[in-house]
C-alpha cells in the first residue's frame, strides 16, 4: 500500500474528469483513506459545500498560486 502524498488539513485542487463536476476552489483533506493499490484515496471538502467527496491521489494536486 502506498503512503499518502497529502496530509490531513492540506488544501488541494481536483484535476481530470472529476474536476468537471466540482467548483474551481481548493478543497481541504478531511480524512485519509486506504484506497486501492498505489493510488491512496482521500475525503475532501470544499469551503462552500455541505457534503464531502472521495478522490484518488491521482485526481489531486497542490493549488496553483
Amino acid at each position: 500500500m502506498a503512503s499518502h502524498k497529502f496530509k490531513l488539513g492540506s488544501r488541494v485542487e481536483l484535476v481530470g474528469a472529476m474536476s468537471l463536476n466540482a467548483r474551481r476552489e481548493p478543497f481541504e483533506i478531511v480524512r485519509l483513506l486506504p484506497g486501492s493499490g498505489d493510488d491512496p484515496e482521500y475525503r475532501i471538502k470544499g469551503p462552500n459545500e455541505e457534503h464531502e467527496r472521495v478522490a484518488k491521489e491521482s485526481e489531486l494536486r497542490r493549488p496553483r498560486e
